[in-house]
This record gives C-alpha cells, sequence and structure tokens, in this order.
C-alpha cells in the first residue's frame, strides 16, 4: 500500500539559483545534489524541511532527458510566467515567516489573509512557481451537500 509521498517535483528555470532561494531563503536543507549519468547527465538535487525527513523537493529542469525538448521548453514557459503553484508550505507562525522571508527578497504575490482552513500568504520562488505559505486553523469539514465548510463541533 501507499505510505505517503516521499519526492515531488518542482519545475525550476535555473538549479543553482533555486538551490540558493530554497536554502538560503526559504531555510530548506540539501538532501541530494549529484549528477546520474556522468557529466552529461541529469542533475538530481532535493531539498526538504529539517524537521520533516520523508518528503523531499525535487529541483528539476524541463527538458531532457526527461522530456522532450518541445515540451521542456513549454513548460519552462508556464513556470516563468507564474502559472504553476507548487504546493504547500506550513508553517506555526505565518506572519513571522512571512516578514522574515520578506526581508530576505522573497517575492509576496499576497499578504497573509484569513482563510477557512488557517492564514494563508502567497509567495514565489525564483522561477515564477507559486506556493501557499499556510499557517492551518481548526480542522474545518466540508459539507459536500452544500459545498461549503462546517465546524466538525
Amino acid at each position: 500500500m501507499i505510505k505517503g509521498i516521499a519526492i515531488t517535483a518542482v519545475w525550476v528555470l535555473d538549479q543553482d539559483r533555486a538551490k540558493e532561494f530554497y536554502t538560503d531563503k526559504l531555510g530548506l536543507e540539501v538532501r541530494t545534489d549529484m549528477t546520474m549519468g556522468g557529466d552529461k547527465g541529469m542533475r538530481w538535487l532535493t531539498v526538504g524541511a529539517q524537521d520533516q525527513p520523508e518528503v523531499e523537493l525535487t529541483l528539476m529542469v524541463p527538458g531532457p532527458p526527461g522530456m522532450d525538448a518541445e515540451s521542456g521548453e513549454a513548460l519552462r514557459k508556464l513556470v516563468s510566467k507564474g502559472i504553476l503553484g507548487a504546493g504547500v508550505l506550513s508553517t506555526d507562525d505565518v506572519q513571522r515567516d512571512y516578514e522574515t522571508l520578506k526581508a530576505k527578497g522573497v517575492e509576496f504575490l499576497q499578504e497573509p489573509q484569513e482563510r477557512p482552513y488557517g492564514t494563508e500568504a502567497i509567495l514565489r520562488d525564483d522561477s515564477g512557481n507559486w506556493f501557499s505559505l499556510t499557517q492551518p486553523g481548526e480542522r474545518l469539514d466540508l459539507d459536500k451537500d452544500r459545498g461549503e465548510c462546517v465546524d466538525p463541533m
């Protein structure tokens, strides 16, 4: 059976620049940085949160050898336009992290705002991907019949 997600890809335009952004600005740690298949092979670069060793982001450049050059170019255009949302980064203090990251030069598309699921800010990485930076609120359940969130109490 599937036990969870171990690695997921984040498409980036430049792996060196992305490595610096994800480690120096976001505070993630490098887990793997190696070239597979010799000098001209694929670079396998993963990062993750120190307190979550079982989950990694692999910072991948679109194109060969994983996909054809035409598809890689199309994906690079989507990434650079800021079309792709890469996921949710969780925090226990979104306001603190918003201020810290903003001071480090991280671009925010949205300052912290209350949502039904918690407090959320939207940031963009150095390639154009956007992430939700979320401080979870109290657990709400979705009333599927009405299509709205309801308090489980």
